[in-house]
């Protein structure tokens, strides 16, 4: 028996993170010990494992969803974007090589072998395997070679149910010209679908429904209204982190970087009742009543440097401080804050050295070594203990790492301005601890009421619920084997 499931989409952004999420807490409950997957992910939003690799956030999710400590295979390639037309090539959690677009059809029949390894061995260790696909099936002119679909289903056979998009209209055409374009023995693996994000009264969707059955063949699992506390859950992509609009509260703005990374970071401040989060996109001016101001991770801290300075953010920030405001680099933006940005290998481009937004009093050189660890840290402020992790390139030192951010395994860890409004640290999730956190709002006057992770939990138990009443759990799992 297959002992797998593949949840693939019409298209990108369908929601299949979030079945898939849904669908392994379902599992879970059932008594099944369930597993993630997902052969070929491409995000710069990454998690670091325990045995010290990295995958994508959204696998680190279903892992929670599934009761398991994150793992390497269970994203076996991830791609990082560093520029418009390249990314680095995460094989198995360790960074494999930096390609080009055009030149990754090359590199694929290399990775086939290392994807088909990674889910044989989470298939062997439990009783179900929980497959997530990519982009969509009918992007034909990328079947060749393709390790993300139809070619990863091939390769291991393992049954699809084809998730559609209502809320973006044209749900019926994508199903039904997903079937009419993909290779027939593609389609012979694809034994369902199912309707997501549907807004309203299902009913009034019962005349398409049966026309997609009539007209593909393929049974319907069900349809899945819109599942309005997706936002509690970290994003995969920083264009959906919908944080609450609050008239008001400590203002904490973060920029979106082109190449930003890691933003989950912000996740558990977007939950905060005292915060007001705003995620401020490329042409629009910082606010001037912004108390804090966050530069998130990047890719690509001297590309990502440029695009800063192209919105005008740079005098922006300037004025900020001038007024008094705070500043929080996190990874690539406290390399940011500092004087100057080096890469002279060209690890991340093209060789060179770039000024910093001079906020710190520290300089940054990229090196080939790249930083992946879970981390037990103390605020040095506060003196609270937090669990975080660093993913990144470079050493950075200068005369305000004497005041480190905080300290890991006795030692300096980040910088901090001789004022204290300006603050840098390589360290990602620090705002998850909900100890931390607290301690850290209460820095600016404000109370903290949320529970992070018990949040995450009660919503991942709302989702399994949710897909439960509106999917036919029961038939996905039989189809699963």
């Amino acid at each position: 028996m297959p002992r797998a499931l593949m949840i693939q989409g019409t298209g990108s952004n369908v929601g299949k993170s979030m079945l898939v999420a849904g669908l392994c807490r379902a599992a879970r409950r059932r008594g099944l010990s369930v597993a993630p997957f997902k052969p070929q992910n491409m995000s710069n939003n990454a998690a670091v494992t325990e045995d010290g690799g990295e995958i994508g956030r959204a696998q680190a999710l279903q892992a929670l969803a599934s009761g398991l400590p994150l793992h390497t295979d269970m994203n076996p390639v991830l791609l990082k974007p560093e520029t418009d037309v390249g990314a680095q090539v995460i094989v198995q959690g360790r960074r494999f090589t930096s390609t080009k677009a055009r030149d990754y059809y090359d590199l694929k029949p290399q990775l086939i072998g290392k994807v088909l390894e990674s889910f044989e061995r989470l298939k062997s260790a439990h009783d179900l395997v929980i497959v997530e696909g990519a982009g969509s099936p009918a992007e034909v002119n990328l079947r060749r070679g393709d390790i993300a679909n139809m070619g990863f289903a091939r390769a291991a056979n393992v049954p699809v149910i084809l998730a559609g998009d209502i809320d973006r209209g044209g749900v019926i055409a994508q199903i039904v010209g997903t079937q009419a374009v993909i290779d027939p023995e593609d389609a012979a693996l694809v034994k369902g679908f199912l309707i997501n994000k549907f807004r309203g009264d299902p009913r009034l969707f019962d005349d398409g429904y049966a026309m997609i059955e009539a007209q593909t063949g393929w049974r319907g699992f069900g349809v899945v209204p819109w599942f309005r506390e997706a936002w509690k859950l970290p994003a995969e992509d920083a264009l959906d982190v919908d944080a609450p609009k609050r008239a008001s509260g400590l203002h904490i703005v973060c920029l979106c970087l082109s190449r930003i990374a890691n933003f989950d970071d912000l996740d558990p401040l977007a939950q905060e009742p005292g915060v007001r989060l705003t995620m401020l996109g490329p042409g629009r001016a910082l606010p001037g009543d912004a108390d804090l101001v966050i530069i998130p991770g990047t890719k690509s801290t001297r590309g990502d440097l440029a695009f800063l300075r192209a919105q005008g953010w740079d005098v922006d920030l300037a004025a900020h401080v001038r007024r008094g405001g705070h500043v929080l680099g996190i990874c690539g933006g406290y390399q940011m804050l500092g004087r100057t940005v080096a890469d002279p290998g060209g690890i991340e481009g093209d060789p060179g050295k770039d000024d910093g937004l001079g906020l710190l009093n520290v300089d940054t050189i990229m090196t080939p070594h790249k930083h992946l660890t879970q981390v037990d840290a103390t605020h040095s402020a506060s003196g609270k203990a937090f669990k975080g992790y660093e993913i990144h390139i470079g050493e950075t030192t200068g005369p305000d790492r004497s005041r480190p951010f905080a300290h890991v395994d006795g030692a300096a860890e980040g910088a901090v301005s001789t004022n204290g409004r300006i603050m840098g640290s390589y360290l990602h999730g620090m705002f998850s601890d909900d100890g931390f956190r607290a301690a850290w709002l209460a820095g600016f006057g404000v109370t903290s009421e949320a529970r992070y992770d018990d949040t995450v939990e009660r919503t991942l138990d709302a989702l399994a619920d949710h897909l439960e009443a509106h999917l036919d759990v029961a038939g996905l799992l039989e189809t699963a084997g």
